[in-house]
């Protein structure tokens, strides 16, 4: 009995009999009160520095620019800096020129304003009745042959190949046909407008809306001549190499209407492809997103579509297109001419309108990324890093037009085109450029 009595109280006093009957004697112990804080009141923090009036002075801008036009920029110059709204401070030359890559902000500024920065492009497969399946281009400026992990990253024909080889395989397929649809584009695939030279000597490929890697060979250095053929041909030799046995070569057919998808692959989001065609200058990319930019506008996905759609929709952005003359995307037509006050209200309105945002984002940075990478190498310029601009470059043309800051950090838009410069004087006239903005970065022009 008193061995008994010990292991009863050993037993209650360990709690045991609590947990037999399901309850915890460390859940009995009180809830711990929270602690009451009453934290002293704190007065706000003063400004580091008073903000930018970002109000230009136009009498210190006039100054730069006149000691900045030098020679080397020829006989026709225009140039125009601005507050990032409201009308250029000060400009020096007047009508329109040539704008060479300049012509590319408005390309982007449309379909961006059209189609919204994460719209997508898709790349399909469909079926074709029988043993058919048909490769229907959707326009992807940046639909590559093989996974890439590159920025940004695109949609490539071996994954749709793989991806259309488990949809047949799942259907008992095993042998079929490759057609290749690339009608969403329109009108001519070499632009009128542009010497002959430039498909032959591998300068821009022929713009359709099927492709792969831009339709470039050896490196990117050369062109293929029927791009969308091509990519049909790559796409057939990825969909035998996933187990399917491809019957005869690749042909052009219409996809029939209706027909039911069997894969899909979609590009980067707008706003990725337009960062990229900006800050490396893509010719080809500007051209297909001019195309796309005719699609949605409702004016064909052409490059006559393209050119009405950038006129009538900066128009609606309340864009002056007086003077403009546009016969492509990239500016690559010698034939192109808008004026400064154009490609000024463009920029500008990257800095307001949400849509447009990415336009500002993406240009290059001098000393640091895309076309402006390998310029401002001096390593005291006062232009580098803070430069962001699209450079424009055809023989005899160079321009310049983007943002920098005032040595005050008053924002700057600027713009300058010169379209007859002489050729022995190219690099000079580019460092001209570049010293004129990078004086305007060290102007204090408030």
């Amino acid at each position: 009995m008193v061995l008994l009595l010990a292991v009863g109280g050993a037993t209650w006093s360990l709690g045991w009999v609590d947990h037999w009957r399901g309850h915890d004697r460390v859940a009995a112990t009180p809830a711990p009160q929270p602690l009451s804080v009453d934290p002293p009141s704190v007065d706000p923090a003063s400004p580091v520095a008073e903000p930018a009036s970002g109000t230009l002075a136009p009498g210190k801008v006039r100054r730069v620019l006149r000691h900045g036009l030098t020679d080397a920029l020829g006989n026709h110059v225009l140039a125009a800096v601005a507050n990032t709204s409201g009308a250029a401070v000060a400009t020096e030359g007047a009508g329109v020129a040539v704008p060479a890559s300049t012509n590319k902000l408005l390309t982007a500024a449309t379909v961006l304003a059209l189609d919204g920065p994460e719209k997508r492009f898709a790349t399909q497969v469909v079926s074709g009745g029988g043993r058919r399946v048909v490769l229907v281009g959707g326009g992807d400026p940046l639909l590559a042959a093989k996974p890439d992990s590159g920025y940004p990253r695109g949609a490539d024909l071996t994954t749709l190949a793989q991806q259309t080889a488990t949809a047949l395989k799942q259907r008992g397929t095993h042998r079929v046909r490759v057609q290749y649809d690339a009608g969403l584009f329109t009108g001519p695939a070499v632009n009128p407008s542009w010497p002959k030279s430039y498909i032959t000597e591998g300068v821009v490929s022929p713009i359709t809306a099927l492709w792969a890697d831009e339709g470039r060979t050896d490196g990117g250095n050369g062109r293929v001549a029927d791009p969308a053929a091509d990519a049909a041909e790559t796409f057939a030799h990825a969909l035998a190499a996933a187990g399917i046995t491809v019957i005869g070569s690749p042909a052009a057919a219409p996809a029939p209407g209706g027909a039911t998808a069997l894969a899909q692959v979609q590009s980067p989001p707008l706003r990725e492809i337009v960062d990229h065609v900006l800050e490396t200058s893509d010719n080809e990319g500007a051209e297909v997103l001019a195309h796309q930019a005719g699609i949605a506008a409702g004016t064909g996905g052409s490059f006559a579509g393209g050119v009405q759609a950038v006129e009538t929709t900066l128009a609606k952005l309340g864009v002056s297109t007086t003077g403009l003359v546009l016969h492509d995307g990239s500016g690559l037509s010698r034939d192109d001419r808008l004026s400064a006050t154009t490609l000024i209200q463009v920029l500008q309105k990257a800095t307001s309108e949400t849509s447009l945002a990415p336009i500002v984002s993406a240009l290059p940075v001098a000393a640091f990324s895309g076309s402006l990478l390998e310029r401002y190498d001096d390593h005291a310029d006062a232009g580098r890093g803070v430069v962001r601009a699209k450079t424009g470059t055809l023989t005899g043309v160079d321009a310049l037009a983007g943002y920098t800051q005032d040595a005050e950090g008053s924002p700057v838009v600027f713009v300058v085109l010169a379209d007859d410069v002489d050729i022995p004087d190219t690099i000079k006239a580019r460092d001209a450029l570049d010293a004129l903005a990078s004086a305007l970065t060290t102007c204090r022009c408030g």
